[in-house]
């Protein structure tokens, strides 16, 4: 099975990323991977400041909070 293209960065009790999913199912977004970056120093580093944080592993785009339902459907809708 090929794993989501699209990972929500995200850490546990976030409002924000709490909003983020809201955001994503009304989109209705296709199926995503939640990776929580607490206790990884590496995703913390990277995303520590910028989560909730939507990538497209396939394309390498990145979409930082805040995002409407517009902007995630044009995120979506990118090549």
């Amino acid at each position: 099975m090929t794993p989501p293209a699209l990972i929500l960065y995200q850490r546990d009790d976030c409002h924000l990323c709490d909003l983020a999913l809201e955001a994503l199912a009304t989109v209705r977004a296709p199926a995503f991977e939640s990776v929580f970056i607490d206790d990884d120093p590496e995703l913390e580093q990277c995303y520590g400041q910028r989560v909730p944080v939507l990538r497209d592993a396939v394309a390498g785009r990145e979409l930082d909070w805040p995002f409407t339902p517009d902007t995630l459907r044009a995120f979506l809708a990118a090549p």
